[in-house]
Order: C-alpha cells, then sequence, then structure tokens
C-alpha cells in the first residue's frame, strides 16, 4: 500500500473511514476525532508530494500525525481554567454510544500514547514495528507502553466489575 496512491483524493478516499475509528479511539468521540482527522489532512494534503516520495509509507504517516496532533493538543488544554462563577445551566452535550462500555472507560483513562498504541495494536491489527513506525518510537517503547497500558487496563477491568471474561456462567 505505501506506494499505491499518487493521488491524495484517492488516499482519502481508501484510508478515510480506518483514520476515522483511529481518530475516535485516541480522541474518545467521533467529533473530535473527524476534527483531528480534518486538521492533519490539510496539513498533509499542502505537502502530498513530499509526504507521498520521502515517507515510504504515507499511512504511517498520517497515522503519526494523528498522535502528534492529539498528543500536543491535550497538553494543551488540560490545564485548569478557574471562573469566578459557575454557570447556572449545564450545556447539552449528545450522549456518547461507548459512554457506559467498560472497555470505552477504562481506554479513555490510558494516557494518549499509550492508548494509541493499543488502539493500533488490537483495534487496527498494526504489528509492532509498524506501530514504532507510525509512532515515530521504538519497538521496545511500543512493547513497554502496550504492557503499562494492558496491567492498567487489567486493574480496571477486573472479573467481578462485569468486565472480564471470567464473570460468564460455565
Amino acid at each position: 500500500m505505501p506506494g499505491e496512491f499518487v493521488d491524495f483524493g484517492d488516499f482519502v478516499q481508501a484510508t478515510l473511514p480506518g483514520l476515522l475509528r483511529y481518530g475516535h479511539a485516541l480522541t474518545g468521540n467521533p467529533h473530535d476525532a473527524a476534527d483531528l482527522v480534518q486538521t492533519v489532512l490539510e496539513k498533509i494534503g499542502s505537502r502530498w508530494s513530499y509526504v507521498h516520495e520521502k515517507t515510504g509509507d504515507p499511512l504511517a504517516y498520517v497515522r503519526r500525525s494523528m498522535a502528534n496532533a492529539h498528543v500536543s493538543r491535550w497538553r494543551r488544554t488540560r490545564r485548569e481554567n478557574l471562573v469566578a462563577d459557575l454557570p447556572d445551566t449545564s450545556p447539552h452535550v449528545p450522549a456518547d454510544p461507548f459512554e457506559h462500555e467498560p472497555l470505552w472507560r477504562a481506554l479513555r483513562t490510558l494516557p494518549p500514547r499509550q492508548r494509541a498504541v493499543m488502539v493500533l495494536r488490537y483495534y487496527e491489527g498494526l504489528s509492532e514495528a509498524e506501530i514504532a513506525s507510525a509512532l515515530g518510537v521504538t519497538q521496545g517503547t511500543v512493547k513497554s507502553q502496550a504492557s503499562k497500558a494492558i496491567t492498567s487496563l487489567r486493574l480496571k477491568l477486573k472479573p467481578g466489575d462485569g468486565g472480564g471474561e471470567g464473570s460468564g456462567a460455565g
């Protein structure tokens, strides 16, 4: 697939569903995922000839750009904003269909890099080498981030919580 797409439009058309799924898993909701994908594709589109010719794998480059953009956005917005007065009413927030899904709740609590590794490995089915390439880290970093994430998820999804495999009747 790396040299398959010469035209940026063809690339976007073929990879958009997977990029939106990846973005959803990174951000935790489909609206932020669409914004993330759009932002990254706007930047990539203006440099498509360079990305296509020099990177070797434009999809990995886009995924890495998405992960980096998400981490950058997370770092900018994680600061507390203190206000003098509390708002009178809370704004209406549409319900997330995965809100009460234990795995998604646990996945949202992971740090962005661990979440990216887990999504790429188990949701997109990439190998450790492909993940390392997509995120611009070593395979050892991918392994350690995956190990930490799995340990964290196991603690959060204990069988007694209704999220584990051992809770079913046999």
